[in-house]
């Protein structure tokens, strides 16, 4: 029995070799778009940004018949002014509660809060004062002073697109790649610990030298002497290597 007489067995079977075709290439396809959409490298997965946030902040707990700051709460508005120098990109803002019982009290201790301001050298333009009401009557109101600056973040953490198991049809595993996951927390405590956010995008500028001490140096190297510093005496004694002969 040959082709020729079953020409309809022939047209059946390439018909299946094309459907065949078509089913692995759509395989091939969403196989690579799955690779593709998920970085090798865990920080380009979850990448440190970089945005204003009001994490600067002292809360200042008022009784009713207390209307001005204690030595405590004296230091710690100083403090706050002392880092909004260092890091602050907006104004100092003041929030005074209303319609409590320490309303007035609050609103005394608030004026205080100001003129403190205004004394270590923040500007008035720089301190906002501004009311609320609070939405919990059983807690006590403060007074909020807070301002904006510049934070990393990353994440969030704890994200499991994909199982961890063995799976040949998973990509990440084929491959040997990295899970999700892998270095979100990482990433997430270097962006809370970071000192100054921007350091991450760019270096700082160099201080200018001290010039006294670079003279000092340059004046020895020129006479032939050494330009270290002369040896201590009792720090020589402690030596280890003199203490072991």
């Amino acid at each position: 029995m040959t082709w020729r007489t079953q020409p309809g067995r022939a047209l059946l079977m390439l018909g299946a070799l094309a459907g065949l075709s078509v089913m692995l290439s759509a395989c091939n396809t969403t196989q690579e778009v799955v690779t593709d959409a998920i970085p090798s490298d865990y920080r380009q997965r979850h990448p440190i940004a970089l945005q204003e946030a009001h994490d600067r902040s002292v809360e200042i707990f008022i009784g009713r018949d207390r209307g001005n700051l204690t030595d405590t709460q004296r230091a710690d508005v100083v403090q706050l002014a002392r880092t909004w120098f260092k890091d602050g990109t907006g104004a100092i803002v003041i929030d005074v509660p209303v319609d409590t019982p320490n309303a007035r009290a609050a609103a005394s201790v608030a004026h205080e809060a100001r003129s403190l301001l205004e004394t270590v050298g923040v500007p008035a333009h720089g301190i906002t004062t501004r009311s609320y009401q609070p939405t919990d009557p059983r807690t006590l109101a403060t007074v909020s002073l807070s301002y904006p600056r510049i934070a990393a973040t990353a994440g969030p953490c704890g994200l499991w697109p994909e199982d961890l198991g063995p799976n040949i049809l998973d990509p990440s595993y084929r491959e040997n790649r990295d899970y999700y996951n892998f270095g979100c927390a990482n990433q997430r405590n270097l962006a809370a610990m970071v000192d100054n956010p921007s350091d991450l995008v760019q270096p700082r500028p160099e201080t200018p030298p001290y010039t006294a001490r670079r003279s000092a140096a340059f004046e020895k190297y020129r006479k032939g002497e050494s330009p270290a510093p002369p040896a201590d005496s009792e720090a020589e004694k402690a030596k280890i290597s003199d203490t072991a002969k």
